[in-house]
């Protein structure tokens, strides 16, 4: 459907000529006045291709997106005869529009609903565990600073066991997750993740028998089951199987049966499972993941950095960052193969400075008034780490902006990496990521943000701004 067309069907979906009073555009929205809204037939105007959303109210809201808007107005106020008018529209505004159109591109596949999935299994639970990761960095510096003399008292070891206690028994959380997110009942995957907890009291959870004569061995592999090996990969894969397992038993048990017999043969089959095929996996993943990650630093080094800055704003734009939680977890585990310190989150955490770089360079060059004032909105809560109104509203719809964001993004990364950064919990970046960075380490956290600005700066400033493109998204 042409632009051309759209307008007319639109006209005439909102009453005709005669029930139109104004039209004006903000970034992504037709805005019309009307004068009786019971003539707009609402349903026929969602319903049109093109058409991205609609907000009913004495003036209707036609969310076109960007670029499309403007045209599609060109022809809307021939056909009117009325002024084409400039509506104002916030950054937020903007930025929620994008976003949702950005991400309803790539939610209906099946590989990112998968990932989409698996990323709301760990988003309930980045409360505890950016808490958990606080506290066990500050009771660290404490322990250190003090040579251990708290190590007798009583709040010291109760506000450290609660750090602890999240990283230990956090398979058994993300078994209930996986349960409820996957469609099953979730009590059922919180005892599947308990099976991922090593526990000296039952003879199988046991950390390892000490008289291999005493120890129990399963078929297959003819070794020990090792609870903790799969950990919180395990768990995931135990509950998302757990709650597959009990949709399809429930599908052919007999009412009269189901409320007892079907979790029954959940946890029966799925013990046998999990021993002999999901925590061999998961142990298997999770060596996987360490392995790839000591790669990237200790092979790769200063170009792994790079590129894993440089690539995670794509990831961002479509919502499967959320994806990568689980490793950030397992990377700030006290127990686990890094000391809970995560290397990872510093490098991508430098996608937001190449952002805030390109966003100044397009406030300082560009002669776009809304694009000013747009940036101008976004540049403050891009600092203290809170990119989507700078990304969603500014350099993604440009798109030149957003690809000279990532390659400057990938500079700070690139010394993040070098400078071997790390931080001891999740959950935040831009300025407020100094929160958690090991201590000693916060300045060079500043000075590898302070590089991702300039390149990204210098890079938009000679190859990410384009005039014409600018003005045919936000209006001359």
């Amino acid at each position: 459907m042409t632009n051309k067309e759209l307008a007319q069907k639109l006209l005439d979906l909102l009453g005709g000529k005669d029930n139109v009073l104004a039209n004006a555009a903000c970034m992504t929205r037709l805005r019309v006045t009307v004068k009786d809204t019971g003539n707009v037939d609402t349903e026929g105007i969602k319903a049109l291709d093109g058409v991205m959303g609609l907000v009913e109210d004495d003036t209707m809201q036609i969310v076109l997106g960007p670029g499309k808007v403007n045209k599609v107005l060109e022809e809307f106020s021939k056909l009117t005869g009325l002024a084409k008018g400039v509506a104002d529209e916030s950054v937020v505004d903007a930025a929620a529009t994008n976003k949702a159109a950005q991400k309803a591109k790539y939610e209906s596949k099946p590989v990112q609903a998968f990932l989409k999935k698996i990323s709301n299994v760990f988003v309930a639970l980045l409360p505890g565990i950016i808490a958990a990761g606080l506290i066990n960095g500050i009771c660290n510096v404490i322990n250190v600073s003090t040579a251990g003399a708290l190590a007798g008292e009583w709040w010291y070891q109760g506000i450290r066991s609660m750090g602890w206690a999240l990283f230990a028994y956090l398979p058994i959380l993300v078994g209930y997750n996986a349960a409820r997110e996957f469609g099953g009942s979730a009590a059922l995957g919180g005892i599947a993740g308990m099976m991922c907890i090593a526990n000296s009291a039952m003879p199988l959870l046991a950390p390892g028998a000490a008289d291999p004569a005493t120890a129990i061995l399963l078929p297959l592999t003819n070794a020990q089951y090792n609870p903790a090996a799969g950990g919180m990969i395990a768990a995931l894969i135990a509950g998302a199987f757990f709650a597959w397992m009990e949709r399809q038993i429930r599908k052919v048990m007999p009412n009269a049966l189901d409320t007892f017999l079907s979790p029954l043969l959940v946890l029966i089959i799925g013990a046998f499972a999990l021993m002999l095929v999901i925590q061999p996996v998961g142990a298997w993943l999770t060596t996987a993941i360490f392995s790839v990650l000591t790669f990237i630093f200790e092979k790769l080094g200063v170009l792994g950095g790079y590129i894993l800055s440089a690539g995670f704003l794509p990831l961002v734009s479509v919502g499967l960052h959320q994806a990568l939680t689980p490793i950030h977890a397992m990377l700030n585990d006290p127990d686990g193969a890094t000391k809970g310190i995560n290397y990872l989150l510093p490098i991508l955490m430098m996608a937001g400075g190449g952002q805030v770089g390109a966003g100044l360079a397009l406030y300082f060059k560009t002669k776009n008034a809304k694009l000013k004032k747009y940036v101008a909105e976004s540049i403050p809560v891009g600092i203290l780490g809170v990119g989507e109104p700078l990304m969603y509203a500014v350099t993604l719809p440009l798109v030149r902006p957003f690809v000279t964001a990532c390659l400057g993004a990938g500079f700070g990364g690139a010394l993040a990496a070098l400078l071997h950064i790390g931080t001891v919990s999740q959950g935040v970046s831009g300025l407020f990521g100094l929160l958690i960075v090991v201590p000693g380490q916060q300045l060079g956290y500043v000075a590898a943000m302070l590089l991702a600005y300039a390149a990204g700066f210098v890079l938009t400033w000679l190859f990410g701004v384009d005039e014409q493109k600018i003005n045919e998204f936000f209006g001359e």
